[in-house]
């Protein structure tokens, strides 16, 4: 199950810098390189949420797997904002920090098996919102 994961993260950040590299023939450099800081802050992102996946799925051996996967997505998520001044990347972004933080309560609660569907799906949301 974590492999098809692996695979669907790959599969949807090439993707998106195919899209980003494509457009960047049409619009010009500054929306190229916006667009690439982007997909590659959103791949970053999705890697975290599957490494948060994971820590879930490894828990019980390991709860600081998960905090350190929390904290991961919460950096990238900082980055992308400072870097982005688009509104869509910032509504994504603030969805995206909500549900790491409902999570984060969740586990600090002492929850070792959360809810990751809201992270994954806000997720998806924030590479929607960086394909060009």
């Amino acid at each position: 199950m974590a492999a098809s994961r692996r695979r669907r993260t790959a599969a949807v950040a090439a993707t998106l810098a195919a899209v980003a590299l494509t457009t960047g023939l049409t619009t010009g450099c500054s929306a190229v390189d916006k667009a690439l800081d982007c997909v590659r802050t959103a791949d970053a992102v999705a890697e975290s949420v599957t490494d948060m996946q994971q820590a879930v799925e490894n828990a019980s051996n390991d709860v600081t797997q998960l905090e350190e996967a929390l904290d991961s997505v919460e950096t990238d998520l900082g980055a992308l904002r400072d870097e982005t001044g688009n509104a869509d990347v910032g509504k994504a972004v603030d969805d995206l920090e909500k549900a790491v933080a409902d999570v984060r309560t969740s586990v600090d609660g002492g929850d070792t098996t959360p809810d990751l569907s809201p992270v994954t799906d806000a997720a998806g949301e924030l590479t929607k919102v960086c394909t060009p």
